[in-house]
């Protein structure tokens, strides 16, 4: 057996003082009546001696201080093979994607669906990337799905000022992140961009090795988007209505990945992230080593929390005499 938190045992050396005190410390009834008294009221009214009461609170503080230094039983060590998939995930963060077709607005759906997509993906490493004009790294590559979930919850970007959307950004940083991959998985939160034509980001995403797994968000209808001082106008002073742009649809499908317009169904995200996980099945395997590790600490808090009981239990009742 060993001790995992070690230090913790030091915290014994506390308890030789306390055993000073408790031996030197005088009950407060006996200012009020002679030993004699005290000895009927205690032998009367039950209750354990102040000494063993003193001695079951010391053994119940040293049995916690053994339970805090966690002591273990090692068994040896198993070798387990696990496959993982590395994905990025690429965030469309242009003034486009705050148009209002989608409510709240298709930037906000596309952080609501992320987390479905992290449900869908638990087994996966995921980095997080964001786009318009440049992309730049939000997230390294993690299994920290607490982290992820902070991270893009708490995306904010200005509307007004993220013009343009470039998809080669992505495509870059998501090769330079995944270099080491052959084939590299990247999954877009986004209306589509502005471009007609994609082919200079297809012949890249074939040299690379990229996968596009597009989400497309917005409607063919579009929507308008709010500003501080009313909503989005061109230089003419009309109102700018965007509109998904499904020329993208092309990059997914000649990328070798798939494409996915939005749909208020839970299951959506599910359909993408199954095509994931059929074209990167056991693309990776690790072999970790886990430590075979039999837990005590909770024999030790248990016996602890039971002498603390009787030791508090046991207080004999002040009576009048």
């Amino acid at each position: 057996m060993t001790f995992e938190n070690s230090d913790f045992l030091w915290l014994a050396l506390l308890l030789l003082p306390l055993v000073f005190f408790l031996r030197h410390q005088k009950s407060g009834l006996e200012g009020y009546f002679s030993e004699d008294v005290l000895h009927k009221m205690r032998h009367k009214h039950g209750g354990l001696s102040k000494r063993a009461r003193n001695i079951l609170l010391l053994l119940a503080l040293l049995f916690a201080i053994v339970s805090f230094a966690r002591p273990v039983i090692h068994k040896g060590e198993i070798k387990v093979n696990s496959s993982t998939i590395d994905v990025m995930v690429g965030f469309d963060i242009s003034h486009s994607m705050f148009a209002e077709d989608i409510y709240p607005n298709r930037f906000e759906f596309a952080k609501q669906k992320f987390n479905i997509f992290l449900k869908e993906m638990t087994e996966a490493k995921i980095g997080v990337v964001g786009f318009s004009s440049q992309a730049f790294l939000i997230s390294p590559l993690t299994k920290d799905i607490g982290s992820l979930k902070f991270l893009v919850k708490n995306m904010q970007f200005d509307s007004t000022t993220l013009k343009g959307t470039d998809i080669h950004a992505v495509l870059e940083v998501t090769s330079n992140l995944l270099k080491e991959n052959k084939k590299k998985a990247l999954f877009l939160f986004t209306d589509g961009g502005d471009k007609s034509d994609y082919s200079k980001e297809i012949a890249y995403a074939k040299e690379q090795g990229i996968l596009l797994f597009v989400y497309a968000i917005g409607t063919k209808k579009g929507g308008i988007i709010k500003t501080e001082n009313g909503v989005l106008k061109d230089k003419k002073g009309d109102i700018v209505v965007v509109k998904r742009n499904e020329a993208i649809k092309h990059l997914a499908i000649e990328s070798g990945g798939a494409y996915l317009e939005h749909s208020m169904n839970s299951n959506d995200i599910k359909v993408l992230t199954q095509n994931i996980k059929s074209k990167f099945k056991a693309t990776q395997k690790n072999e970790q080593v886990i430590k075979d590790i039999q837990e005590l600490f909770v024999y030790p808090l248990g016996l602890s929390l039971v002498l603390l009981f009787l030791s508090f239990s046991s207080l004999p009742r002040r009576v009048k005499v």
